[in-house]
Parts: structure tokens; sequence; C-alpha cells
């Protein structure tokens, strides 16, 4: 993800941010798409988080082309709304078809990892895309953005936008979601440790919902008049954010610092309710996750953990074709 050591301003310099880390824990670089195709009967299941999110829509068409390119057979399915009590059986469907791989977006850090680990056992190759679990055994590959160094990249280009003064306050999906937690911690500390002027609000959880995050929005609006900032988690969160400054006729006073860029997002951007964006790689996370599960079921050497892409985006620099082709799409 974004590096946090970076000095370069968000806004003036709109340059992309690309953060391509790719470690090994325990096994050495694979599964980058060469070598000897998949058999045709290898299966492979992805479970997205939500399966509307245009961000899991993007993952999920970049897996399909991966997949017919290597030659073998997956199939997608998610959850209706972030939700364990929704993705769990949808996880006890796919273990029951026992795919050669699975690859998935857990909506929880440690709720699923018994059913997980079940299937891993029974021979499934797991591979984790975007989101993770706590417990390290689960996942013969990791693969996502690193949210902590997105979050503090947020936080210098807000505080920048407020000018270094003001209040801020963080609205999140729920706690547990170890993306969200992340962008979280990273906000948080780069805030604290560099930015003394801007106090910082308690967190507000809006359970992914817009409507809750334009109602708290409005509610903080109104309790601390000197709202400068916003940091929205997610891209719910940011729609509802967009929604409530609105509604309060705050578009432009109050800056918001948003994760993803799905089509409301860049709509917003457009429109002068956001301000700038934290554009994730999920194209490049859908066929990595692809490529590692096929590399392991081949027996080849996997990467045990990879970070993809990811760039900034604001209004000035949207429409570059370097930095454009991250925007998220509504279907394949």
């Amino acid at each position: 993800m974004l590096d946090s050591g970076r000095s370069r301003t968000f806004v003036r310099s709109c340059a992309v941010l690309a953060l391509v880390a790719a470690g090994t824990a325990g096994c050495g670089s694979g599964g980058s798409g060469s070598g000897s195709a998949g058999s045709k009967s290898t299966t492979l299941k992805l479970i997205t988080g939500v399966k509307s999110d245009p961000f899991y829509i993007t993952m999920a068409c970049a897996a399909q082309e991966e997949a017919g390119r290597r030659g073998v057979k997956l199939t997608v399915d998610g959850s209706a709304q972030w939700d364990v009590a929704v993705q769990r059986p949808i996880v006890d469907s796919v273990a029951a078809s026992r795919p050669d791989g699975l690859l998935i977006s857990p909506v929880d850090a440690a709720a699923l990892t018994p059913s997980l680990s079940q299937l891993q056992n029974a021979g499934t190759k797991v591979v984790l895309v975007d989101t993770t679990v706590t417990d390290g055994s689960v996942g013969i590959s990791r693969i996502s953005s690193d949210n902590e160094a997105g979050g503090r990249t947020a936080a210098k280009a807000l505080a920048e936008l407020m000018g270094d003064k003001g209040s801020a306050i963080v609205i999140s999906v729920k706690p547990g979601v170890s993306t969200t937690d992340a962008r979280i911690k990273g906000f948080t500390e780069e805030m604290k440790a560099n930015h003394p002027a801007v106090t910082l609000l308690p967190v507000l959880y809006d359970n992914d919902l817009p409507a809750t995050a334009a109602s708290q929005l409005q509610a903080t609006l109104a309790a601390h008049p000197d709202l400068g900032g916003v940091f929205a988690g997610n891209t719910n969160t940011a729609q509802g954010v967009s929604t409530g400054l609105q509604a309060a006729g705050k578009q432009g006073t109050v800056k918001v610092a948003a994760f993803d860029a799905e089509p409301d997002e860049i709509a917003a951007l457009k429109g002068g309710t956001l301000d700038v964006l934290v554009a994730q790689d999920p194209a490049g996370i859908g066929t990595q996750g692809v490529d590692q599960a096929l590399a392991a079921i081949e027996k080849k050497q996997v990467t045990a953990q990879i970070g993809t892409t990811m760039v900034a985006i604001t209004k000035a620099n949207m429409d570059d074709p370097a930095v454009s082709k991250y925007i998220y799409k509504a279907a394949c």
C-alpha cells in the first residue's frame, strides 16, 4: 500500500503512490501466471465480502479472466451483506463441494477460522484475498493492500486539507474487520504523532450502512462546529458521509478522505463532496489469488504475503490513464 515515509503532498503532486510489496514466509516467489496451466478438472471458488460491491466485482472479474487464461474453472459467490451469519453458510456450502482451491475475503478476523481450517485440512488450498484472519496457519497466501500505511497516507492528506487544525473524525464499518481496523490504526497514529493540532474525535461505526454514516456525520457537525475533516473507512461510509455533507450544506467546507474508488465515490469526487480517494487494486488481488492457488495446487512455490499497488486519486488526476485504470467496475 502507500509508503508512510513519503513526504510528497497528496493533493499538490497528485502523484501515483504505489507500494508493490511481495514478501515470503518460508516460500519463494511464484505463481505469477508462468508455467503450465491448470488442469481443466481443477476447480477454484471465490467468496467475496459483498457480492454487489464494485471492489469485489472488479476482483471477481479479474480472477475469472485469469482462471480462463490458465485453463481452470472458477465460480464466484459472495455475501449479500458484510455479516458472518451470511457468509458462513456460503463457506459451508463450498466446503461440501471440496474445491481444489478457495479464494476468500473473510468478513471477520476470527469467527470463520474454524470453518476455514477444516476446509484447509481437507485438502483445499485456501488463499485470503483483501481481508485476513488472525490465525496465521490459515491461508497458503495472503494478498491485500497495506491498509495501515494507507490510513497514514489518508491522515497526511486530510491534515493538509484542514490546514492542520480543527477536529477530525473516523467513520468506519465495525470493529473486527482486518482491513478497516488497520486503516483506523494507521490514520490515528499518523494524526497523533505528526498533526497534534488536529483534535481526533472518537471513532464511529456505521455497520456498513450509508444512511447511518450520514446521520452520524450530521450529529457530529451539530456537536462539533469546528469539524474540519472526515476519514471514511470504506465506500459505503464514504457514500453516507457525502450525503450527510450535502444535507448539511457543508460540502467543500469539511474535507473528506476516503478509501476505494467505486463509481459513486468517483461521482462524489467530481462533485466536490469527497476530496481524495485511496484506491486499491482489486483486479491485481484477484489475479494474484488465482495464480497463488494454482501454484499450491501444482506444488510450485507460493508467495505467502503479497501487497498490491495503490494510487491516490484526486479531481486533478482522475483522467490520467495511469490513474483511471484503478477506478473500480460495476460489472465485468
